[in-house]
């Protein structure tokens, strides 16, 4: 018996020493002589300090050490203004990989990276990564929305290759971070060294990648005492430029404007951009739409882009509708004309507050004004002009109360308001959301309740959405269960994106992935779903979706994947006849599809990627067939000049799809399509400062549709003895559709936070209904066209208000 109890005793023992060993931590100590930032580890700062060593591998592999020949040692000091860390990684230096990029590019280089997480609750990270080429990156990441890269802060780094290796010191100042103003704090720390010849990634407390988000395995940085939050106040001035040519006139427009960020207090942050300045934000890319939805495109404005994590809780809040195209239209009498319809309403100003407590309650609250907006109308006989409002003021918010708890878990409540002045409608949408895990984050359930309500000229119309789900979320095999509804009036398109209502749909998916290489490959999962669709209101069935999905790379560093999906049997699109108010619908029958892609090791001077697809009905007395190319190479002829080229081609034939309206029918036709997309981009980077970018975009698609026409019957399917042809409903259908952008970019970060960027953009656009015409000749139609010209100029000084009131003491004692 004794023995007995020895051996109990020993094995109680080891699995407390195994959990006191799961988390590592690292002592801090505070200097008074801060270290320079050079990237010479000679302070005196770093001598005292403690270090963090033995790296464990996470990716593709987990468990692995680093050799001693790649040995990584990380130091850590503080002072009253900043975080201090200097890093030694050992390597040969000709394996190291480097490859200049802009900021929060990683390209080919090997990075060393820093998580902080001040509230240690392994859900709010604020990362910063330093590569071998000396770029940053920096973004704030959480469980729920990723990591952000949009959001930028403005530290010190400096990089050195030296004969064993390369050496790394950062300076984070307090500005940049959030934190408590207790005397005594224990934050969450992490470190992350990937080696881009392998793609293999390292960190300093173990990371178990089979359970749980990331942050849960974030070890504790100690010893920080007697810190204060800094006045978080800083200033972005900048002053512009733009000069744009088009048909023979040109404008021009100057602006002086200002952001600022002011830290309301040491957990809450104001954004504003009181005169904003949108000039540089990057074209989108138009494709020609012949479908029900509405077309959208990624937000390109920087200040929509950064620190919008609280803010995307719940998919209700598209910033590209702050600014976008005027909601209102106009009406025009027999003599009149539409002068002018403006693409875009002015963004007057907008700002963002948003933070978190120690106790895990965040807080956001966005608002931005627009601008009245007029449509120009001019009378043919008389000669009068006449302006109607489009878009009046209006005021868009957002505010967002989200309670996270158990280090994996949140509850939240989000409301969004437009109030427009005058008879335009005004609406309001409120969710309550849930994301629940288990302690041993095993499995997880999560959903949401929405409302939405429509002020329409004194009326209300109200809408309802609701989802849940429940799933397993550890291990190689995975799934998730779930259901999503949506009735005829829920509606959140005046701040959010929505491209259906009225749905009830059942959804399964499951999954299986490895997490250890095999003989062959680093990484290997498949991904399995299906989808019961039906509509809510009447409750009938619309469709039904089953897919597999299969993803790996090779040990080679090369990456593969494919998908196939199937529609089987009839299904029911409510949505392609236009007319959801009668529940008017069209049948099609059996569908597949599927796709191949790969990708080869980019770490080489010459790397493409390619892919091809396919699409087709097995339907009586259809003959649909799709099919897609596409091919990318990328040449990287140094570790500064990089050129990219990607052309896609797309094929549609036999498509059928809603032409127009005619009395009571509604107008199908069968179309042939094709596409045609030529991409160039180019990057010559001097240095990690320094940058020149080209941007060049060529898209063309013609439609050519069969002349007899068909008519949509009450039982989904299509008349072709109705009578209609190309020839009698009112205008040629066909389209020949291209447009053409380029952008050339200058870039230079000469101080800490500022920036000076000259842009110089063209931009093409041509549309007839020539569908037989070769891409040549419409590419001569198209430089027949009158050609945008812009040039613009734009400079932000970084300001700092500690610096300043630094300075100005300094003045006032001499």
């Amino acid at each position: 018996m004794q023995h007995l109890y020895r051996v109990l005793f020993l094995l109680v023992f080891c699995i407390l020493s195994a959990n006191a060993q799961g988390k590592k931590s690292l002592n801090i100590n505070k200097t008074s002589d801060a270290p320079k930032i050079d990237g010479i580890l000679d302070d005196q700062a770093w001598e005292m300090a403690e270090s963090a060593t033995d790296f464990i591998q996470f990716r593709p592999e987990m468990g692995v050490t680093l050799s001693a020949e790649q040995r990584t040692t990380v130091k850590m000091t503080y002072d009253d203004d900043a975080i201090y860390i200097g890093a030694f990684l050992k390597d040969d230096p000709e394996k190291i990989q480097r490859q200049f990029t802009t900021r929060d590019n990683f390209g080919n280089s090997d990075f060393f990276g820093v998580v902080l997480n001040p509230n240690n609750d392994a859900q709010n990270d604020t990362e910063f990564f330093v590569f071998s080429s000396g770029t940053q990156a920096d973004a704030v990441a959480s469980p729920d929305n990723g990591e952000d890269f949009g959001w930028n802060a403005v530290w010190d780094s400096q990089v050195k290759i030296v004969e064993d290796g390369w050496v790394i010191e950062m300076k984070i100042p307090y500005a940049a971070l959030r934190f408590s103003n207790e005397k005594v704090q224990t934050w969450g720390i992490q470190f992350h060294r990937r080696f881009r010849l392998d793609n293999s990634q390292y960190s300093w407390n173990p990371i178990d990648r089979t359970q749980g988000n990331i942050g849960i395995y974030h070890g504790e940085l100690t010893g920080i005492r007697n810190i204060e939050p800094p006045t978080r106040l800083s200033f972005y001035p900048f002053v512009s430029s733009l000069q744009k040519t088009y048909d023979g006139d040109s404008e021009g427009d100057y602006r002086i404007g200002l952001d600022v960020k002011y830290g309301i207090t040491e957990n809450f942050t104001l954004d504003a951009t009181l005169i904003p300045d949108f000039s540089q934000a990057g074209f989108d890319n138009v494709t020609l739409n012949l479908g029900p939805f509405e077309q959208t495109f990624s937000e390109q404005r920087q200040f929509f882009k950064e620190g919008v994590d609280l803010f995307n809780k719940g998919n209700l809040f598209f910033s590209r509708r702050v600014g976008n195209a005027p909601t209102g239209s106009v009406e025009l009498s027999e003599d009149e004309i539409l002068k002018d319809f403006p693409s875009e309403v002015k963004t007057l100003n907008a700002l963002k507050v948003s933070g978190r407590t120690k106790k895990g309650l965040g807080i956001g609250f966005f608002n931005a004004i627009t601008e009245k907006t007029d449509a120009v109308i001019e009378n043919t006989a008389t000669g009068d002009i006449r302006k109607v409002v489009v878009e009046p003021f209006a005021n868009y918010n957002i505010l967002v109360i989200d309670q996270q708890f158990n280090r994996n878990s949140s509850i939240s409540l989000v409301n969004t308001n437009v109030v427009r002045s005058g008879e335009f409608r005004d609406a309001n949408v409120t969710g309550l959301l849930y994301d629940i895990s288990t302690k041993s984050n095993k499995y997880n359930v999560n959903g949401e309740a929405k409302m939405s309500r429509l002020n329409l000229t004194g009326d209300d119309e109200v809408g309802y959405s609701a989802r849940i789900s429940a799933g397993k979320i550890f291990g190689k095999y995975r799934g998730r269960i779930g259901y999503s509804m949506a009735d005829r009036s829920y509606d959140i398109n005046d701040l959010g994106l929505q491209f259906r209502n009225n749905f009830s749909n059942f959804f399964v998916n499951a999954s299986y992935r490895i997490f250890e290489p095999t003989e062959k490959l680093n990484n290997f999962s498949v991904y399995v779903f299906g989808n019961y669709n039906q509509l809510f209101d009447p409750g009938t069935y619309t469709g039904n979706n089953l897919g597999v999905s299969i993803n790996g790379q090779t040990k080679k560093l090369h990456w593969f994947g494919g998908n196939l999906n199937t529609q089987i049997g009839k299904q029911y699109d409510y949505f392609e006849p236009r007319d959801t108010e009668n529940n008017r619908f069209f049948v099609y029958e059996n569908w597949l599809n599927g796709n191949v892609w790969f990708e080869t090791n980019n770490n080489k001077v010459f790397s493409i990627e390619g892919n091809a697809g396919f699409g087709t009905l097995f339907e009586d007395g259809r003959d649909l067939f799709n099919y897609w190319l596409g091919i990318e190479p990328t040449v990287r002829f140094n570790d500064k000049f990089r050129i990219n080229y990607d052309l896609s081609y797309r094929n549609n034939k036999g498509n059928r799809g809603f032409v127009t309206n005619n009395d009571a029918d509604i107008i199908f036709g069968e179309r042939d399509q094709t596409s045609v997309t030529n991409r160039i981009s180019g990057s010559y980077n001097f240095n990690p400062l320094h940058a020149l970018t080209l941007t060049f975009r060529n898209y063309w698609t013609t439609v050519a549709y069969d002349y007899d026409m068909f008519a949509l019957q009450e039982n989904g399917r299509l008349d072709q003895q109705a009578g209609y042809t190309t020839d009698n409903i009112g205008f040629d259908p066909d389209i020949n559709f291209m447009t053409w952008n380029l952008d050339l970019r200058y870039s230079w970060q000469f101080a800490p936070g500022s920036q000076l960027i000259a842009l110089y953009r063209n931009q093409l656009f041509n549309s007839n209904t020539a569908a037989d015409e070769s891409y040549a000749s419409s590419l001569n139609n198209l430089f027949e066209q009158p050609i945008e010209h812009t040039f613009s100029l734009r400079l932000v000084y970084f300001l700092d208000y500690n610096n300043l009131k630094g300075i100005f003491k300094r003045k006032s004692s001499i």
